[in-house]
């Protein structure tokens, strides 16, 4: 067993978390996260409405007794969703913890606050982790360059910008970018996180509400099969190399605007990318961590092996290190 102070704020047994992910964070994912004693998220804006969100609650509670949590990411949008409404859903339903990414939850906290919900909140950089604990916010999960999905636009991978950021957090701080085993985990800690984030690596489950073919890419994958797209619009993500993530890098490249890739970045070609295993339809989040993907377990499995290792690791061969 390993436990660190994340464990004892958040109330979960192993010090591993699955962070929201659009069009997969639901039900069938986070109650097999909570019943392997990690913390799972569900994804708000992955519900049309928030009564949808609240019957997902519902769903994820007729799964587990375990405590989850539900993610609420916070983007610039035309028209931006009903943050304030899917904020009340949370708040209302008893849900122990909250992942606010994007935006500065600053107008989101005192509701969060007055309701009990621990906020633990996604950040890029070492100053956006020092503002938010400076916000009031419980834990901090950071995101090295590694990541799936948005790295931010500094480029500082996790074997810097973790132990950096540790230097000037004392809230529990999770590390998330590059991790899929108990090395990653071990290493972690080692650097000064109380704790890790998977994505992709939970993308690649039994459990994971995708098609099978999106998991057996990631299989497939190596470190070097992702793509970093919208680089001139300082807006980068990170997602899975294919026909489609390769023809917008190119059309950006020369000289394209948003506009010019607009159909192709579609969310909704992404979702159909999970729906249908047509894996080259739209864009879809891969951290280059996918090079240590070899098989879909289930989740038991992967966080029973994920703390087996570390606790190896550490009982064993660090131990044997020292003089």
């Amino acid at each position: 067993m390993l436990r660190t102070r994340f464990c004892e704020v958040f109330g979960v047994a192993h010090p591993i978390v699955q962070g929201g992910m659009q069009w997969v964070g639901r039900a069938e994912l986070v109650a097999a996260v909570a019943n392997a004693g990690a913390l799972g998220f569900l994804t708000s804006l992955t519900q049309p409405t928030p009564e949808d969100l609240a019957k997902e609650i519902v769903r994820c509670r007729e799964l587990t007794d375990k405590p989850f949590g539900v993610n609420l990411t916070i983007l610039p949008s035309i028209n931006p969703p009903p943050y304030a409404e899917y904020r009340d859903v949370i708040t209302s339903s008893g849900v122990p913890v909250v992942e606010t990414a994007g935006f500065n939850p600053a107008e989101h906290l005192p509701a969060f606050k007055a309701a009990g919900v621990k906020v633990l909140h996604k950040c890029t950089s070492v100053r956006h982790a020092v503002k938010a604990q400076a916000l009031g916010v419980d834990g901090v999960s950071i995101d090295g360059f590694e990541c799936a999905g948005h790295p931010g636009e500094d480029d500082v991978p996790g074997l810097v910008l973790i132990p950096a950021a540790a230097e000037q957090v004392t809230i529990p701080m999770i590390a998330s970018g590059g991790f899929a085993d108990g090395r990653g985990l071990v290493a972690a800690l080692a650097l000064g996180a109380d704790g890790v984030n998977m994505g992709t690596r939970f993308l690649a489950t039994a459990e994971a509400p995708v098609h099978d073919n999106v998991k057996q890419r990631l299989v497939e994958a190596t470190e070097r099969d992702t793509e970093l797209i919208f680089r001139s619009l300082r807006n980068t993500a990170r997602v899975a190399s294919n026909a489609t993530s390769r023809e917008v890098v190119g059309i950006l490249a020369g000289g394209g605007g948003f506009d010019d890739v607009r159909d192709l970045v579609a969310g909704s070609r992404g979702r159909k990318v999970y729906e249908t295993g047509d894996v080259d339809l739209g864009i879809w989040s891969a951290g280059v961590v996918q090079g240590l993907v070899h098989d879909v377990p289930t989740v038991a499995e992967l966080v029973s092996r994920v703390v087996a290792e570390a606790h190896e690791i550490i009982a064993g061969r660090l131990a044997g290190v020292l003089a």
